[in-house]
Order: structure tokens, then sequence, then C-alpha cells
């Protein structure tokens, strides 16, 4: 079992498609997870890798393709891997992300008799994201590149337009790379464990004229970092503030405990929905500014909030949710374990004169039920979890003390699969809406309303 070292080609039909994109094809009765294939298509496959009961290849040639295939815009796509889905057209990627939910609510939830309503998709499903970070190295030839890891790789693959990002955090990019080159300022080797400069995050304002630069450096201070600075200014004016962030650490997180501000605030400010934010090298910010707006208006939508109602935002990061709901309910308490976040929820609600809000850090299941027996009761509850769902401790929480109506917003529909089918005991699955957060990747936003089956009865 691994590498094939004789080449194996055959001829195959992509009989569907994996979670993650991928097309599904047999050899011999295994199964094949294939990249930049459509279901349906026929191809020359070439298989790389194998196990006991599964293996992995590329396509030399699509035989009969899809109606829905088109030709990528990214000349780096096969070997970025980024975009999985820059292969199909936009439509067929919308359907592909309405499937993706409706199979793992059969699948994982056991959840079949609900309507799954069409994956609301961009009018331009091309350079959404408001950040980017991409790791500095010296190629084989000693030039400076920056780009994405290929798959399960190290190994950068150098881009100097990605598709999906910012226009303008692609060309401060190029311009930090020449100066770095000007003033000898060197990239980061992992093998060795020497150089400066490791990564370079750029994250953008979608409403206000403000990009902040964070340079994350192996060390406290570089040669020539003040002439370094003052040039990169020069050249891209737009830069508000740039922050370095410390990391000497061998790890594959990127940023790292300690930070300087070089130049301007240390931080920039976005809003939604009319709800200013304050945005920090390490915020967790939604990276798609549009798609967020029509994210968080469904979700509100969705909980039909009135004057009377108590919101809990549960999983509130740094408060969007909660804030810009705050004006249409009584009240709203945020809670999220991370204090960092909490603090800066607080401050957002201070910046935006909002004093219905509160915020707590802490466990989310174990603070909704000290809330409940202070005879607290929550009417709706809007939860937005990481990738890993929620757990089961903050669930058996919701069903013992039974909030009216529960928004879930997901960003895995296999996590949502599996507490859904917990939920489902006691709420009714209402509407289940998908919303492409990130096009041309297989990732994919759902939201989903529940209602407390007694509730709705009355």
């Amino acid at each position: 079992m691994g590498i094939v070292n004789k080449k194996i080609e055959f001829e195959a039909v992509c009989e569907n498609m994996s979670f993650d994109g991928k097309g599904c094809v047999f050899y011999n009765g295994h199964i094949g997870f294939i990249p930049g294939l459509i279901k349906g298509e026929r191809a020359k496959i070439v298989m790389t890798y194998y196990t006991s009961n599964q293996f992995t290849g590329y396509v030399k040639e699509v035989l009969e393709p899809s109606p829905y295939r088109v030709k990528p815009i990214c000349p780096v796509y096969k070997n970025c891997g980024g975009c999985s889905l820059m292969h199909m057209s936009y439509e067929a990627q919308l359907d592909f992300k309405k499937n993706r939910v409706i199979e793992a609510l059969k699948r994982i939830g056991g959840i079949d008799n609900v309507n799954v309503d069409d994956t609301i998709g961009m009018m331009n499903p091309y350079f959404y994201r408001n950040k980017i970070q991409m790791p500095i190295r010296i190629d084989k030839h000693g030039n400076l590149v920056s780009g994405f890891y290929r798959e399960r790789t190290h190994e950068v693959i150098p881009i100097t337009k990605c598709y999906i990002e910012n226009e303008k955090a692609d060309q401060i990019l190029e311009c930090i790379k020449l100066l770095m080159h000007k003033y000898s300022i060197s990239a980061y080797d992992e093998e060795k464990r020497k150089g400066v400069v490791r990564h370079v995050l750029i994250r953008s304002s979608y409403h206000f004229e403000e990009i902040m630069v964070v340079l994350v450096t192996n060390s406290d201070s570089f040669k020539n970092q003040e002439a370094f600075i003052k040039e990169l200014i020069n050249k891209e004016p737009c830069i508000t503030t740039i922050v370095q962030n410390i990391n000497s650490k061998d790890t594959n997180v990127i940023l790292g405990d300690k930070e300087k501000v070089l130049f301007g605030k240390g931080y920039i400010f976005d809003s939604i929905c009319d709800v200013k934010f304050k945005i920090s090298a390490k915020s967790f910010y939604q990276i798609n500014p549009i798609q967020v707006e029509k994210l968080y208006s469904l979700a509100i939508e969705k909980a039909n909030l009135t004057k009377d109602d108590l919101l809990l935002d549960a999983y509130c990061g740094i408060g969007t949710i909660g804030l810009i709901s705050s004006r249409y309910c009584k009240e709203v308490h945020g809670i999220e374990i991370v204090e960092k976040a909490i603090e800066d929820a607080k401050e957002n609600a201070i910046i935006n004169n909002i004093s219905n809000a509160k915020y707590y850090s802490g466990d989310a299941g174990e603070y909704i039920l000290n809330q409940h027996k202070k005879g607290i009761i929550y009417d709706v509850v809007i939860m937005d979890p990481a990738r890993k769902g929620s757990d089961e401790r903050f669930l058996s929480t919701l069903l013992e003390t039974k909030p009216k109506k529960i928004v879930y917003v997901s960003c895995d529909p296999a996590t949502l699969a599996r507490d859904l089918k917990t939920l489902k005991e006691k709420y009714d699955i209402v509407s289940i809406t998908p919303l492409d957060m990130f096009p041309q990747s297989y990732h994919v936003e759902t939201c989903v309303l529940l209602v407390l089956k007694t509730f709705r009865q009355n």
C-alpha cells in the first residue's frame, strides 16, 4: 500500500462527488477521489496513491465533459487546490453546495423530510476575500515567493494574483516582497528555522478606506525596519496600519502571542448591516463582506424578533450577529469562550452606542443553564459555532431550557446534521437555507430555523 510504483491508467465515469468537491470513481472495486472531475464525466485517470480500500490520482484527459464544466480563470488552479470547484460553472457550484447539505442531513442527521432552499450565491463570485494570509519563502532559484501550500504539504505554490482575494491586497503583497529584497530582509526557512518574515496577513475594510498589514516575523526586530516601513507606506498610501506579530515557535499556527504596532492605530474598522466593528490582527471576522450581510440579515429574518424578546447570541465572537440584532429585540446576551473576543464585543457595543447588549465569557452550556436557574429564560437563541459544531452540553441545555426559537448558523453541513439530529427531539426544523460564503471552494454556510414543537402547536 502507498505510492503507486507502476503507472496505472484507466478510464472511468465519475459516479458522484465527495464533500470536498472531488470526483468519485471506481477501479477494481476500490473507490478513488479525483480532483477536477464532475459527476457524469468520463475521463482517463492516473492513479498515484492507494490504500487497502481507496486511492487518489489525477485527471489525464476528460473524454466526455459535463455541460457544467468551464475553464478555470486561474493559471495555477490545478497546483494550488484552494479553489476546488473552479472547473464548474457557478450555477453548478451552488447546486453542489445545496446537495452537500441535503446529503449530510440524510446520511448523518436522518433528516429527509424537510425542504432545502436553493443556495444563495453572489453576483460576482471572485475577488471577495477581505483577508489574505500567505507564507513568504525562498524558491530554489533564490527568489522571494508567496502563495498557498500545496494540499497536504508545506510546498508553497507561487501566486502573484489570486482570483478570490482583494486585488489591492495582492498589489501590497508584491510591493512587500520587492522591498524585502531591496532592504535584504530574509524570508523564513522552515527547515533551518532561520530568517525573518514568516507570513504576511492583510485585512481590508469593505465600507471604509482602511487596510491593515500584519508582518509575522521570527524575531522581535529586523534590520532596515524603519526604512522598510517608511517606503512601504509611501508606495502604498492605502495602508492605514502596520502590525508586527512575533512568532518564533516551531509551529503551524500562523500568529504568535506578541504584537507591536509599527504604524497607525493597530486596527481597522468595518461595518455589517450599518453596525461598526473594530478589527485587530487576531479578530475573527467573516471574510466575505457581501455575503455576510446576506447571512446575518437572513438569520435575523428567520428569528423574527420582537421588542419583547430576550435573545441569546451563542458563540458570539466579537458580537457581530448580536449587535446587529439588538435593534429588533428587548435585550441581547452574548456568550463566548474566548475572553479577548468578549472584550472586543463589549468595545463594539460602546462604539455603536448599543446599551441593550451584554457580553459574558464562559462555556455556553453552563451559562444558559445558570441563567435558567436564575429564572432568566431566552425567547430566541442564535448560535454560530465553529466548524466542529456545538457540544452535547449546550445542546442538552437547549432541550432542557426550551427557547421558543433557535436559529443555527453553520459552516459545516456534517456537524450541523449531527446537532440537528439531537435538537429535532423537541424542535421542528422549519427552514434550511444554504449560502455561498466561499465561492470556488467546497465550503458552504447554512442557516436553519428551529421552532419548539409545543410553541408551534400553540
